[in-house]
């Protein structure tokens, strides 16, 4: 079969036959698409790294679609089945939900990396299930499964390709089907890292255990993961095995959003300079805007960029004002930010339980109410196949100028949140908006100290990462005030499944 491709810059060109001819080695033909066991010894780490615009996603979509062509097993995390000597497999990772929903939205079925660690294990009744869906196995009789259920089932499964969310359209829930988690034993074949910038030293580690050949996305002009001394995981390896994407393909499209990235790049724009080209903008274009205040309206579903943390304290208790919310309790709607999971070693499973819902450390989150138990929420995970969820809450008002923050109710013990309505551009790579507020006062303080990381100067690499944040409109914020809300907050723009998965039915 011959692989009909886009048509390619010469540098995507030249990076989509260099991985083919690594895929040959390890066994994957895209050319006539033959499936042979991998060589002995033969693996392979290389990268793709080019700045936004440079087409990485593009080529990692068309890369896949290829070894889908070909047969290729495609692992999301959701479910395996049976292993045949003869299968080849690729798993397409990010390291958050709401990054692996971008790729989503390409039909590239990503998962987290956590998904791919940490394997579900299936009630064997419902895995013949699980079966049919995959094309393994005939369509099951299950007591209580009507085959309007099943079809539902099926339906579901064609367009997203999840068994959870198959399952929950058959009104099942996750206790139902997954009896537990498992740490992966079984090695894949070939990994493919979206936002690898992101990556840190043993994150990579944990999937070298696993994947005999990686490949690598990421943008070199981003902000390394913290404790990694401004190095990316890609920029130890060999000049040979990073392959460079020059060309910048939006750009064809008159984006003015890249533009501006891109500009930071020349080292003699400057932080007033930029803001000049920023203001000039902003004249020509409506899809930048010289903010003179912060749009509260827009914080509830995409949150305000801030580089210090004192910033985003007061960003967020802002945001509560103006809504009127009390301290002692959440509105439906505000969002959150998941700060990790609060579980001793005992609770093992349940942490993998949730961790596999989505409520990993940098979750997007909206509140949606209380649960049914004292100290539940439920929550809409942002980005995640199976959004909706309740799980035992610890949610932290931060206060200005106070340690100590402010907790309107509690669990025991269970997932950890902090407020959304303003996050650190740190936190906020990774993720995509369709607008985006970039509180340009503290780029400026940033600017005024001179800091520098791997020989950038810091404020450069923070604006580069807050300004590709925006898909189609970037708000660059100029002065510490804050609009009034248009309406109140809502949650009846949030997409979730037919039937939403429950977290509550075990309590720790």
């Amino acid at each position: 079969m011959t692989v009909m491709r886009p048509t390619f810059s010469h540098d995507q060109a030249d990076a989509f036959d260099r991985i083919a001819e690594a895929l040959c080695a390890m066994g994957i033909n895209l050319d006539d698409c033959t499936l042979t066991p991998p060589r002995d010894g033969k693996g392979a780490v290389l990268a793709i790294v080019g700045k936004a615009g440079s087409g990485k996603t593009l080529l990692l979509a068309e890369l896949f679609k290829a070894m889908d062509n070909c047969g290729v097993e495609v692992v999301s995390g959701d479910y395996e089945g049976r292993r045949r000597m003869d299968r080849r497999t690729l798993a397409v990772l990010a390291p958050t939900n709401k990054a692996a929903s971008v790729l989503r939205t390409r039909r590239v079925p990503a998962t987290t990396i956590h998904r791919i660690l940490y394997t579900p294990v299936y009630d064997p009744e419902y895995e013949h299930i699980a079966e049919w869906l995959a094309g393994e196995g005939e369509r099951p009789e299950i007591e209580g499964l009507t085959d309007i259920a099943l079809e539902r089932a099926a339906a579901f499964f064609k367009i997203h390709r999840s068994i959870p969310g198959a399952l929950a359209a058959a009104g099942l829930r996750g206790s139902d089907f997954i009896t537990g988690w498992k740490r992966r034993e079984e090695p894949l074949d070939v990994g493919f890292v979206d936002e690898a910038s992101m990556l840190d030293d043993r994150q990579f580690d944990d999937l070298r255990e696993i994947f005999p050949m990686l490949v690598l996305f990421g943008d070199p002009a981003q902000l390394a993961p913290v404790n990694q001394s401004g190095t990316m995981v890609f920029d130890k390896l060999d000049d040979g095995a990073k392959l460079i994407l020059h060309r910048v393909h939006r750009q064809d499209a008159d984006n003015p959003i890249l533009d501006l990235a891109h500009a930071l790049s020349d080292p003699e724009v400057g932080f007033e300079d930029f803001e000049t080209m920023v203001e000039e903008t902003a004249r020509r274009d409506d899809r930048v805007v010289w903010g003179q205040r912060v749009e509260v309206d827009l914080m509830a579903r995409s949150p305000v960029l801030v580089w210090r943390n004192a910033t985003r304290i007061r960003l967020i208790n802002a945001f509560r004002r103006v809504h009127d919310a009390p301290e002692t309790e959440l509105l439906p709607g505000e969002p959150l930010i998941c700060d990790g999971l609060e579980l001793p070693l005992k609770h093992r499973k349940k942490r993998l339980d949730l961790e596999a819902r989505g409520l990993i450390k940098g979750a997007q989150v909206i509140y949606l109410g209380p649960g049914r138990k004292a100290g539940f929420s439920r929550l809409h995970v942002i980005g995640a196949p199976d959004p909706q969820v309740s799980a035992a809450s610890i949610v932290k008002i931060e206060k200005p100028d106070e340690e100590e923050p402010f907790i309107p109710f509690a669990a025991r013990m269970g997932a950890t949140f902090l407020h959304g309505a303003a996050v650190t551009i740190h936190k906020a790579q990774g993720s995509q908006w369709e607008s985006v507020q970039v509180f340009a006062p503290d780029l400026f303080a940033a600017a005024r100290m001179g800091r520098m990381e791997a020989g950038q100067p810091l404020w450069k690499r923070l604006a580069y990462v807050a300004i590709t944040r925006a898909q189609e409109r970037l708000f660059w914020v100029v002065r510490n005030r804050l609009s009034k809300p248009i309406g109140q907050l809502r949650t009846d723009d949030l997409a979730v499944p037919a039937v939403p998965l429950e977290l509550e039915g075990t309590e720790i």
